[in-house]
């Protein structure tokens, strides 16, 4: 492979960008881009011509924007108006900008944001700006979605890859909901997925999703980590299952799928949502190469001793190699890579600040 594997990764100070010529045996890395900010979302958009790199950034001194980069991270675009901004009417203001997802192919200029408060904004430029979707705001469950520790937040948002009219959001806490009308209406689809913190553990909606993956190729199958709870849907989001059997625990963060294994997804598992320490104080990236009926630890060039820090919801990712390039960053600033689909890790990047959000691909 000669193409350039490219790595975002977005941390509380700032973001940093690897790149690798060389089939991901070297990096090179550069940064801090935007300095001092949190960068808790980063996108890179390979449908056009010249790949988009979109990172959210909040600062403290300036508030929260989307920033754009059409040259792999030279240079960046912020407009001199908010990209995104509630309407008037909500009496709320953006806090964060938790996910930029890429729409399908078929609709080359969309671009998707989660924000928190948990609410969806679409772009039709591409990322440049984007318009509020009233639709899911005014959902007659809205006004009882709670937040969990680090906010009220829509945090995963999968367009369909086949179907514009489809799109699925996830949000802490709240649960999974989905539209089949082009974002007219929205219905939960949380049937299966335990909320142990309510009186009815398995209720419509209020469940506290920390991830959802899912692979192209299988768009009706969702792997999904729970706080408490690893869960495959076979049907579209209509029903989950558990597939926590075989992990140390069935609380984490982070849920990747692997590019051209559909079978093949990671998690890394924390004790429990008291405890947010890997098992044992090991770093253990956990594979599962059969949809989750079994699971393996991954651990080969991972420190195995007094690994006390955790992987966040977006700081775990794939590439779009084959075979597939697997990547994650930790709350102290480690960053690893693997060229072989797990079975051995190499470190990219060190003493980096807190990092947030991890995305990688072919460019």
């Amino acid at each position: 492979m000669s193409d350039t594997v490219l790595l975002a990764i977005g941390t509380r100070k700032g973001l940093w960008i690897a790149t690798s010529t060389d089939d991901r045996a070297t990096w090179k890395l550069s940064g801090p881009h935007h300095a001092m900010t949190g960068v808790y979302s980063v996108a890179i958009d390979t449908r056009r011509e010249t790949p988009r790199l979109l990172a959210g950034v909040s600062s403290e001194h300036f508030g929260p924007t989307v920033a754009v980069s059409d040259d792999l991270g030279a240079t960046w675009r912020e407009p001199e108006r908010p990209p995104i901004a509630f309407p008037e009417s909500t009496g709320v203001s953006l806090e964060r900008v938790w996910q930029l997802a890429p729409g399908p192919a078929a609709e080359p200029d969309v671009v998707y944001a989660g924000t928190q408060p948990s609410a969806l904004f679409r772009s039709a430029d591409g990322g440049l700006t984007y318009e509020f979707v009233q639709s899911l705001w005014d959902h007659p469950h809205r006004e009882e979605w709670g937040a969990g520790y680090g906010g009220q937040a829509i945090h995963t948002v999968l367009p369909h890859p086949a179907d514009p009219a489809s799109v699925l959001v996830a949000m802490s806490s709240g649960g999974v909901y989905r539209t089949d009308d082009a974002l007219a209406s929205w219905r939960p689809a949380n049937s299966g997925l335990r909320a142990y913190f309510l009186p009815d553990q398995y209720p419509e909606f209020g469940q506290c999703v920390h991830k959802i993956a899912r692979h192209p190729a299988h768009p009706d199958r969702y792997f999904l980590q729970n706080h408490h709870g690893v869960y495959r849907s076979d049907d579209g989001a209509e029903s989950w299952t558990s597939i926590a059997d075989g992990l140390p625990s069935d609380f984490g963060f982070a849920m990747a799928v692997h590019p051209a294994r559909p079978e093949v997804i990671y998690t890394f598992p924390l004790v429990a949502d008291v405890d947010r320490f890997p098992p044992e104080g090991r770093c253990r990236v956990y594979r599962s190469e059969d949809a989750g009926s079994t699971w393996t630890a991954l651990t080969e060039g991972l420190p195995q001793e007094d690994f006390w820090t955790t992987v966040m919801r977006d700081a775990l990712c794939v590439d779009d190699s084959d075979p597939g390039g697997v990547y994650f960053g930790s709350r102290s600033g480690a960053v690893y890579a693997s060229r072989d689909q797990g079975d051995s890790w190499r470190c990219v990047a060190a003493n980096l600040p807190d990092v947030l959000s991890v995305r990688a691909a072919v460019v």
